[in-house]
């Protein structure tokens, strides 16, 4: 996985690029990643070509917690709304 920050300190937006293979041993780094952005988060997926289950999963819970996913490969969409639907409602 390659991560590249954008940040936008006059508006408050992060912008986390991230291209190539997405999975599960990566989420530790985006964690620490989301942890130390400040102001509105954006997940820029264009670049990603492969992600895991963990991922799809983490990705979900980011949208949940107010993160924005963006240019998100149309699959990863799809994987990510099925994994919604398939959770039980807390």
């Amino acid at each position: 996985m390659v991560l590249r920050i954008e940040t936008f300190p006059d508006v408050q937006v992060t912008i986390l690029r991230l291209s190539g293979r997405l999975q599960s041993e990566h989420l530790d780094q985006l964690k620490a990643q989301l942890e130390a952005s400040a102001g509105k988060l954006i997940l820029d997926l264009d670049e990603v070509k492969l992600v895991d289950r963990e991922v799809v999963r983490f990705l979900g819970v980011c949208e949940s917690n107010g993160v924005e996913v963006s240019r998100c490969p149309l699959y990863i969409r799809e994987w990510i709304n099925r994994e919604k639907a398939s959770q039980p409602d807390s």
